[in-house]
């Protein structure tokens, strides 16, 4: 090897006689081996820098050299990983390749290869690599004479220093506006994710007859241009899944008062990036009528408020048979685990006398007083399990706020499992959460509530409360975990007594919620609390937004719609109901609300994000449902993009009350994470985050696939009654500094087939709950994974918790437990505590780690 090494020289390659093209120009690859070996850098004129690739066949590398040019000859400087068969191509439009070169015994080193051709693009396509490596240049260079450059657009310019607005911006300095300003030193950059868009409006209905896209290196590799007389509904008028960058000069043929750019597929790992977006055509007239607001038609902008639709039941003490009303909602919900319908109820401020309001699926029941005692019920709110057999694990996706109750038996029953939380509620009496017969129970969350009886977990297996007052708790099963609460039990975590108790809780902001001020509605934004204890209210510090200064959204809506008025600056409501959207729902606005009504569910299709949350202070997530629609998501919520690292330590956002499901409802659906949380500073406080394992249509391991549930890589976030489950790796991946936990329950997928399924590198299992080896400080108090391995029951999971030994990483009150022998866990947490065995199902505990 080495005499072979010796008798290869590199030969100097004779200069070509022709203009260097390449140097500096756009390049782009069909992959890189890493961020240090970009396509760039094959274009830099700098040796010591170089383009890689993956290590398989064929890639690519081109260049743009910005117009048809004359090519008469191209450089290859390869590193020592070279092609032994590749071909140089040239290209007029990016997608129609000619070959003007070929070879299948080349050997490397620096090649000067006459050619003959012209065209905009040039690259090397490579078809055999010489070494198990990638294909590796440290130059390419292109020579040859220069064309006349983009053919001129076809036009007058409509678009410049008119109101653009985008679905995200990367960050403050690049705004939408920095594309239509003329100014080719300011740009517009997207979030790092599919799909974007940008848009501008005209004005006016005009005729286009051209597009200049003027890239930065962060460009699509699939998009369209669209038109739109509302900018809701748009008209394709270009579209291409092979874009190259550069600056872009498109014949199109179309007329519109907005115009976008729809990106689909990204050529890097950044987001979207415009130097300029120039529209050229013939001027219209008059106003191209954007669409009003929920209310109708109309002229101007999205107008804010309206009806609340025909899923909103407002009660007040005068209602005719309101009994019977909450009975026929009851009926039809009652077992409607995996239904479509959604279902609002409020009681406006008064007195309700001999009311029984059973609860069912996708059923909110709300007081409209600015206080709980405004609204004052005589009678139940009840959720029990009779449609279950008296088993209550199923209880999911309802939930009870902001009224008095004072229950005909003394005591209420809440016999609920996940995603049915209890806010803002005062209790004239106790509060049993078990069902009738004390069956199964999985529950629960209760938050800024005042119970004067005592609360009976009695069945629950866990529960966690929050910021309240009690007048006592009978006893524990698995894991009872309290932060804030008055009159809770004394900490006490043993192999009896499963009792985890904060004195208080270090950050938290209450749910917003609507109310009646006078006879207008309006949203009440709740300020934020640190080391709480007890119930925020009376008087509860905070802000109150008219109903006005909200998009009332309904079903059938459109995301664009729905984005414009976010971009408008409204805030946003999600009545009850279903909402498909072909593009995520963008909040760009710092201190924005968005608040579900019924559990309002969003389906992303073709494999979009739900929603997405720009790196700014204060948003305010609330209410509502994200169902993994048929294409694989990236995720079902994105907040921050990736790399955020702005500080919002004084105005966090808060993810509250918002749901994640994959699968159950529909198959086949799919999403890579949940939720992703990159910036900073963010309280989620009540989530459950649920992959399913059964539903009215089919689940299973291929059926319904999802990796992590919640992966966080912002630091300071904080999360208060954390539900994940069934994910097929890491059900929590925790990589941002400084986070901490306050309650966490999990079971791990029960449809794994088998070990092998499961195996992650020499662990036997992904853990429940992961802390990345670069953290160095994190906290988490009252954690709990179970397993129930039912496809399998031979798995093993060498550890229900993962986390680097380091003293700034701190775990209180960790349990494991294996539900009835269905798989055991050999360690609690890294290779600490005792396994489980057996089919005892009796929990396995680490009090303090490390």
């Amino acid at each position: 090897m080495l005499a072979s090494l010796l008798l290869f020289v590199p030969r100097h390659a004779a200069h070509a006689a022709d203009t260097l093209l390449s140097q500096g120009k756009t390049a782009t690859a069909s992959s890189t081996e890493n961020a240090g070996t970009p396509a760039s850098a094959a274009v830099d004129g700098n040796t010591g820098t170089r383009w890689s690739s993956a290590a398989s066949d064929p890639q690519w590398l081109q260049v743009d050299l910005g117009a048809t040019d004359t090519i008469s000859s191209v450089t290859l400087n390869w590193e020592t990983a070279y092609a032994k068969a590749f071909k140089i191509q040239t290209s007029a439009d990016g997608a129609t390749w000619t070959d003007v070169y070929s070879t299948t015994t080349a050997t490397g080193g620096t090649q000067t290869l006459s050619v003959n051709g012209s065209g905009r693009y040039v690259r090397m396509y490579g078809t055999t690599r010489a070494t198990q490596y990638g294909y590796s240049l440290w130059e390419f260079q292109v020579y040859g004479s220069i064309g006349g450059g983009n053919p001129p657009a076809a036009g007058t310019l409509l678009s410049q220093g008119k109101t653009a607005t985008a679905s995200s911006t990367e960050n403050a300095g690049t705004p939408a506006s920095a594309a239509v300003d003329g100014n080719t030193g300011t740009r517009w950059s997207s979030a790092a994710s599919d799909p974007q868009w940008l848009q501008v409006d005209l004005g006016a209905t005009d005729t286009i007859s051209s597009v200049v896209l003027n890239w930065e290196t962060a460009y699509g590799k699939a998009f369209k241009i669209q038109t739109s007389n509302d900018g809701a509904n748009w008209t394709d008028v270009y579209s291409t899944t092979t874009g190259t960058g550069g600056t872009q000069t498109l014949t199109v043929s179309g007329s519109g008062r907005y115009v976008r750019m729809y990106g689909t597929v990204r050529a890097t790992g950044y987001g979207y990036s415009l130097w300029e977006f120039q529209v050229y055509g013939t001027a219209g007239s008059g106003d191209g009528g954007t669409t009003g607001g929920s209310t109708g038609g109309g002229t101007g902008p999205i107008q804010g408020g309206g009806d609340l639709g025909p899923n909103v039941k407002v009660f007040d003490p005068s209602t005719p048979n309101l009994q019977g009303q909450l009975d026929t909602i009851f009926q039809q919900q009652e077992k409607n685990q995996f239904g479509d319908a959604r279902y609002q109820v409020f009681f406006k401020p008064g007195t309700y006398n001999n009311i029984n309001d059973q609860i069912g699926f996708y059923t909110s029941v709300s007081g409209l007083g600015k206080n709980p005692d405004d609204v004052q019920i005589n009678g139940d709110m009840t959720v029990d399990a009779g449609w279950f057999n008296g088993n209550a694990t199923q209880n999911f996706w309802r939930s009870v706020e902001n009224m008095a109750i004072k229950p005909v038996s003394g005591t209420d029953r809440w016999a609920v499992a996940q995603a049915a939380p209890f806010r803002r509620i005062h209790v004239e009496g106790g509060l049993n959460l078990a069902p009738n017969g004390y069956g199964w129970a999985s529950g629960g969350y209760i938050a800024d509530s005042k119970i004067d009886g005592t609360v009976g977990p009695y069945s629950q297996q866990q529960w966690y409360t929050r910021d309240s007052s009690i007048g006592g708790w009978t006893n524990s099963v698995w894991n009872m975990v309290f932060s804030g609460v008055q009159g809770a039990p004394a900490q006490n975590f043993s192999a009896d007594t499963k009792y985890t108790t904060l004195n208080t809780t270090p950050e938290s902001r209450e749910k917003p919620y609507m109310y009646l001020d006078g006879s207008n509605y309006a949203v009440f934004v709740p300020s934020l609390r640190t080391n709480a204890s007890g119930v925020s209210w009376p008087n509860t510090p905070g802000t109150s937004i008219p109903l006005s200064q909200f998009y009332v959204a309904h079903p059938g809506d459109s995301a664009a719609t729905i984005n414009a008025a976010l971009a408008q600056g409204l805030n946003l409501v999600l009545t009850p109901g279903i909402y498909h959207v072909d593009q995520p729902i963008n909040v760009t606005r710092a201190n924005t609300v968005v608040l579900g009504l019924g559990y309002a569910t969003l389906i992303p299709d073709n494999g979009v994000d739900a929603m997405k949350v720009a790196d700014v202070d204060g948003v305010r997530l609330a209410g509502f449902l994200i169902n993994a629609g048929s294409g694989n998501s990236p995720q079902l919520l994105q907040v921050g993009a990736p790399g955020s690292t702005a500080s919002h330590a004084a105005n966090p956002t808060t993810v509250q009350d918002v749901f994640a499901r994959v699968g159950g409802a529909a198959a086949p659906v799919a999403a890579q994470t949940a939720f992703e949380i990159n910036s900073n500073d963010v309280i989620i406080d009540h989530t459950w985050i649920w992959r399913a394992d059964h539903g009215a249509a089919a689940t299973g391991w291929t059926v319904n696939p999802a990796d992590i549930g919640l992966k966080v890589n912002g630091n300071n976030v904080l999360a208060t009654g954390l539900f994940v489950e069934h994910f097929k790796k890491y059900d929590v991946e925790w990589a941002g500094q400084n986070g901490r936990t306050i309650f966490f329950q999990n079971e791990k997928a029960y449809d794994a087939p088998n070990q092998a399924a499961v195996q992650n590198g020499s662990v036997r299992g992904f853990a429940a709950y992961k802390v990345d080896t670069n953290v160095t400080t994190h906290e988490g108090w009252g954690l709990g994974s179970y397993c129930n391995y039912t496809a399998d029951p031979t798995i093993i999971q060498d550890h229900g918790f993962e986390a680097p030994t380091t003293a700034g990483v701190k775990f209180h009150d960790l349990l494991v437990v294996s539900l009835g022998g269905q798989g055991q866990y050999a360690h609690v947490i890294n290779d600490t505590g005792p396994g489980t065995s057996g089919t005892s199902t009796v929990p396995s505990i680490v009090v303090s780690y490390p």
